[in-house]
């Protein structure tokens, strides 16, 4: 789906309604299956996909599709000056009560009605999410959001301190909506040795990522780089090689040296955030 073409928002023919303070409400036919101690919760093709500025889409589904039988309602939400009051559910499932498990706005504006009569579940809630027959993970994915991975024969060079910590004329970049390009080297290009972190993420367009923490002379560096791999097809050129942090490290490409990206990964600490981990 691209945004200026057919049912896409600024299209010929939108599908979607943009409600007050920029939110666009799409339709989401993708079927959608979150499962719950092996229980489905929700089994959805008629999902509405809400993209909110600041935050990652939201999937509410009509409650006819949704095991609202399972659902105690809390206490009142957030309101939202889009969507309107908020209604917050706990789910119970024989013995396990889970807390603030789904959302739904009961009264809309006339500009947001599409989610009148749905309920959003909280992503971490569920043990299981399903596209399709496909597993899901760390949050759903957005129709206008694109991963490339392409072949480069650029010099591309990455250093920190005067050390050179990889360099190739054969790397794989990927370009990601929102996102810097990543340069991922091949492991006979990385010229540092790399330490195998705990650590892992989950991107719903890449896959599971595992971390490498390095030293450049006695400074230690946790976490600076990553590897997909089992990537999903879309970054599958750049399975097993290695990517650094482009806000951390110094990057040249063709000599030219790239300029530091701010944002949170510019921290050393950023995973220890746990508001990387996807949710609702």
């Amino acid at each position: 789906m691209s945004l200026t073409m057919g049912s896409g928002p600024f299209g010929h023919a939108p599908a979607g309604v943009f409600a007050p303070g920029n939110v666009l409400i799409d339709p989401y036919p993708r079927r959608m299956r979150g499962l719950l101690d092996g229980v489905t919760v929700v089994d959805s093709t008629h999902g509405q996909l809400v993209h909110e500025p600041g935050r990652l889409p939201r999937c509410f589904f009509p409650a006819a599709d949704v095991r609202t039988d399972l659902l105690v309602a809390g206490p009142a939400g957030v309101p939202s000056a889009a969507l309107g009051e908020s209604q917050v559910w706990d789910l119970r499932l024989g013995d396990r009560l889970v807390e603030r498990a789904a959302i739904a706005y009961p009264a809309p504006p006339p500009e947001a009605a599409r989610v009148a009569g749905h309920i959003a579940l909280y992503w971490r809630v569920m043990d299981q999410w399903y596209e399709e027959d496909l597993p899901a993970v760390a949050h759903i994915r957005d129709p206008y959001h694109r991963v490339d991975a392409l072949p480069s024969s650029r010099h591309v060079r990455v250093s920190l301190d005067g050390v050179t910590l990889a360099e190739s004329d054969g790397a794989v970049v990927v370009y990601e909506t929102g996102l810097v390009p990543r340069w991922y080297f091949a492991r006979s290009d990385v010229r540092v040795p790399l330490e195998r972190s705990d650590y892992r993420s989950w991107c719903a367009y890449k896959g599971e990522a595992t971390y490498w923490s390095l030293a450049v002379g006695d400074t230690p560096h946790v976490n600076l780089a990553w590897t997909y791999a089992s990537p999903r097809h879309d970054a599958a050129l750049a399975r097993d090689r290695v990517a650094f942090f482009n806000e951390r490290v110094d990057l040249d490409v063709d000599g030219a040296r790239e300029e530091r990206p701010g944002g949170p990964w510019a921290d050393p600490d950023w995973w220890r955030d746990r508001t990387f981990e996807g949710d609702l």
